[in-house]
Parts: C-alpha cells; structure tokens; sequence
C-alpha cells in the first residue's frame, strides 16, 4: 500500500511558519517582561502604602481597550483568559496576595477566585464565611471570595449578615455558571444512601434528587468540597459540587448537571479591608437601617427615584439583638461614592437611622465556571425527570445519568 503518512513537517512553508512563531514568541516574551518591570515599578512607587494592588476598574479599562482595538482572528474570551494571568502575575510582582474562600480547595468559591483574579495568588481555603470575612478583616489576607447570592435559591443570608459584622467593601463582583454533579465511590445510583453538599446546592438540585433518589437521606455540610472529601471513605454516600472535585478525589460522577433549571449563576464578590478606587464604578451596595415609623422605607426608595436611579437588590435582614427590627441591603445601579451624589447621600442619611456604603465597583462579567468538567467515558444521558412544574419559555432540563461512569483518576 502506498504510504499515507502525514508529510506536512516536510511542506517547506511549515517550516517558514514555525520559525515566524518562534520568532513571534520571543516578541511576546520580550513584551511581557517588559510589561512585569513596569509592573514592578507600579509596586515600588506605592511601597510603604497600605494601597490595594487589586485594581478592579484599571483591569476593566484595559480589557475594554484591548476589546477596542482587537483586529481577530484571536476570540475576545480568549484574550480574557490570557490577561487573567498576565493581571494576576502583575499583582503578585508588586506585592504576593493572599486570599480568602470558603474551602476546602474544590469549593464553587474556589474555582470562582481562580477564574477571576489568576494563578499567581495564594489561595487560602478557610472553614466558614465567617472566617473568610475575618481573615480579610484581621488583613491575614488581603481579599476574600463571598457568594452572595443564586439566581434559583436566592440571597446567601449569613453573607449579608456578615457584613453587618465586619467593616469590609465590595472592590468586584463576578457571576458565575453553577453546575452540579453527583460526585461518588459507588457505581450505580441505586447504591446511594446518602447524599452530603452545602444547603444551597442542596436547594437547586432539589427536584432532581426527589426525582431519582427519594428514599436517600439529605445531609447539610459546610462546603461542597467537604461534602466530596466525606464521601471518600463511606459506603453508600455521595455529594454535590463541582465536576472537577471528581479528578482531585478519584471519584466517580454518576450524573451532571442535576441542578433544577440549567440557568444556574451565583454572584460572588471580592471584598477587601478598603475601599477601591478609580473611575468606571458602575455599582453600589449599601446597608441602611430605618426608624420605626410608618413610611421610613417609603421615604428612602423615593430620594432614590427622584434622582433617578435603578435600584437591582433590596432585602431585608433581622438586626441582631433586636426583635422585629431589620437592615436593609440594597444595591443600584450608579457610582455614588462620586462627589455628585454627596447631598444625595446626606438626604438618604438623614432618613435613616444608619447607613454604610459597602462600596462601588464595576459591573462584573459572566464566566462559566463548570467548563470542561463532563465526564467524557460516560455512557449515553437519561433525562432528568423531576417533580417540579414547567417553566413557560425555559428549556427542558436533563441531568446526564452514567450508571457504569468510569472513576476520574
């Protein structure tokens, strides 16, 4: 038989190409290293300050620049992924960061910080939120990862309370794709006894476990993570969390995406000891609590639409040591940490019997932070066939079932 084998490594142009990606590299190399001695500059200049390297608005400018000014063929999300890490090298130049999130490593809270603020930064995993608000409080580390809320299970109450207890800000925020997985030792889901996650995944994956294991004992835990670690060495459990927990622990995944709706986002934010600055806010949070008289709302919400602006959150907390009284959370849509808003401000203020800007910061992009985590030696799916009503105008739901899937190794 003649000889089929690729010759392309022979094409003399190949090796033209090659040879101009080399010398292209080296380019790139030569500008990087001088994008990182400008970098060390940057941190040599605030030496001595207390300043926050994380520079939420400067790295959004740069984007928005580079989104300007990209001719193709390379994808904008692309690009993204590649200036994560050159932001992320940056600020580990100037000063090496720590952070803080609800761990162990694995979280949803994990993965969340690695997509948004890069590699180059110490991840430090801690037992419960109020750990990670302390270690940013105590500046053990300089940011911290906090869900906030879901877009199927609603606000992350404790995390709202927590700001009521510690002094910190909002410097970013970032929504996040959540889907789930049932991560385990077993090979077939009539085996499973138990199943362990964090109350919120828990909630969104809700009638998916009442669909295909009704008889299972649901058991609450402090992270998902911790969940899949639990399960490691129990006969008969298993967990929800994130695909790639499988790979760390050698488990298997007998079904993915059990989550209810497919639509599935958490809105985490990056709090820090201070607030950020810089221009191109395009949020702010506060916490404000009220007297106890009729209309004290009332007369906040219309300062608010008298100038005209777009209120996206508002919740009410139980205030602490007080029955029946409550802190209100609320976020719009503007920068009012600019000189603009101060008499705006000090009316609000004056209707209120406390009120804290918990910061100002850039609206935040949307990342898929389940990519990549389906189980490629899974057998065919099975369609998720859940108690829960439809949803006009929302797709069909289907948890993909592999009752032999392989171990992730």
């Amino acid at each position: 038989m003649p000889d089929r084998t690729d010759r392309t490594d022979e094409n003399p142009r190949m090796q033209e190409v090659r040879q101009e990606i080399d010398a292209t590299d080296r380019d790139i190399l030569e500008l990087l290293n001088r994008r990182a001695s400008l970098s060390l500059e940057v941190g040599q200049l605030k030496r001595g300050s207390r300043d926050v390297i994380f520079k939420p608005f400067r790295e959004k400018e740069v984007m928005e620049n580079l989104r300007r000014h990209n001719a193709g063929p390379i994808p904008f999300e692309h690009l993204r992924s590649i200036y994560r890490e050159v932001f992320s090298s940056s600020r580990a130049l100037q000063r090496p960061q720590r952070v803080a999130y609800l761990g162990p490593e694995g979280t949803f809270s994990y993965f969340a910080g690695v997509e948004y603020l890069g590699k180059a930064v110490e991840y430090l995993p801690q037992k419960n939120l109020h750990e990670v608000f302390r270690a940013v409080h105590s500046r053990e580390c300089e940011l911290g990862v906090i869900p906030l809320e879901n877009s199927l299970e609603g606000t992350v109450g404790q995390s709202l309370d927590l700001f009521m207890d510690f002094e910190l800000y909002i410097q970013a925020e970032l929504y996040c794709r959540i889907s789930h997985s049932l991560l385990t030792r077993e090979r077939e889901l009539a085996e499973i006894t138990t199943v362990y996650s964090h109350p919120q995944p828990l909630g969104q994956c809700g009638g998916w476990l009442r669909a295909n294991l009704p008889n299972a004992r649901i058991v609450p835990t402090e992270s998902t993570a911790a969940a899949a670690r639990r399960v490691c060495d129990e006969k008969g459990a298993a967990a929800i969390g994130h695909g790639k927990l499988a790979e760390l622990l050698d488990l298997n995944i007998l079904a993915r995406g059990i989550e209810n709706l497919p639509d599935n986002w958490t809105r985490f934010v990056i709090v820090g000891p201070q607030p950020s600055d810089g221009e191109g806010r395009d949020k702010t949070s506060m916490l404000f609590s009220l007297p106890d008289k009729p209309g004290s709302l009332v007369s906040v919400l219309n300062v608010m639409a008298v100038e005209g602006l777009n209120m996206k959150k508002l919740e009410s907390r139980p205030m602490r040591g007080e029955k029946w009284r409550y802190v209100f959370f609320v976020d719009v849509e503007s920068d009012l940490a600019r000189e603009e808003y101060a008499a705006l401000l000090d009316e609000i203020r004056g209707h209120c019997q406390s009120l804290r800007i918990l910061g100002s910061y850039p609206t935040g992009p949307y990342i898929d932070v389940s990519a990549g985590t389906e189980d490629k030696g899974a057998q065919a799916a099975a369609p998720n066939t859940m108690d829960t009503p439809d949803t006009p105008g929302t797709p069909d739901t289907h948890a993909n079932v592999a009752p032999n899937a392989q171990r992730q190794g």
